[in-house]
């Protein structure tokens, strides 16, 4: 059965999620604080990690953050702060996806069914890659899951993979935020800010000069394309 962790200091909300989640087949467990959600998770990991912002002691961001150091689980941000500014660092912090309380159930768990698709089109299906796509000295192996620059593996998320061979496989394409939406998250309506927010997490990684991008380049008001 797949298993969710709750990180929610609100203990209506908490319990409310739980039985939600319970009642659409998951196996939910909670936590109060952060200091609570990341022992749960060293000790039992769960296959998805929501969080709220707003935590007592550590909050929702540095959770994110230590969550994200331990492992790639998918994150999925559960909160009533809506500024653009929340959802961006939240997001930066390494967060997959965020969502907006009051939370309607059944799109939360459409979320987390698409983040599973996801997840299970970047695990390798062989050994040794069959396919490498080259950008200079970037090298993307879909088949391999690995991301090399200059020769070096490159730590990127699920996410960030998922999204980089997207735009690898189409190259030269230019693919808009709405597309990129619909094939790499799943969602036929969105919030483009998350397409935003990843592809300029992935220009820190795979650019060498993050401000003046080589290869990962926008067309305004077209979208993003990868290019040699």
């Amino acid at each position: 059965m797949t298993s969710v962790l709750v990180i929610e200091d609100d203990d209506r909300i908490r319990l409310a999620l739980l039985l939600a989640l319970e009642d659409e087949g998951y196996d939910a467990h909670g936590a109060a604080t952060a200091e609570e959600g990341l022992r749960a998770q060293r000790r039992d990991p769960a296959d998805y990690v929501l969080v709220d912002l707003m935590l007592p002691g550590l909050d929702g961001f540095e959770c994110i953050r230590h969550l994200r150091r331990d492992d790639d689980v998918p994150i999925v941000v559960v909160s009533a702060r809506d500024d653009t500014h929340d959802i961006v660092a939240a997001l930066e912090a390494g967060a997959d996806d965020y969502v907006v309380k009051p939370v309607a159930i059944k799109e939360l768990t459409a979320r987390l069914r698409a983040l599973r698709r996801r997840a299970r089109a970047v695990v390798p299906a062989v050994a040794e890659p069959v396919l490498v796509l080259t950008f200079g000295d970037l090298e993307v192996s879909p088949e391999a899951g690995e991301v090399r620059r200059a020769g070096h593996r490159v730590p990127v998320t699920r996410t960030e993979f998922r999204l980089l061979c997207e735009l690898a496989e189409h190259a030269g394409r230019v693919l808009s935020r709405q597309q990129l939406l619909q094939r790499v998250w799943g969602y036929d309506t969105g919030d483009e800010r998350l397409v935003d927010v990843h592809v300029g997490r992935l220009r820190q990684k795979i650019e060498p000069d993050p401000a003046n991008p080589e290869h990962l380049v926008t067309l305004r008001g077209l979208g993003y394309k990868l290019q040699r």
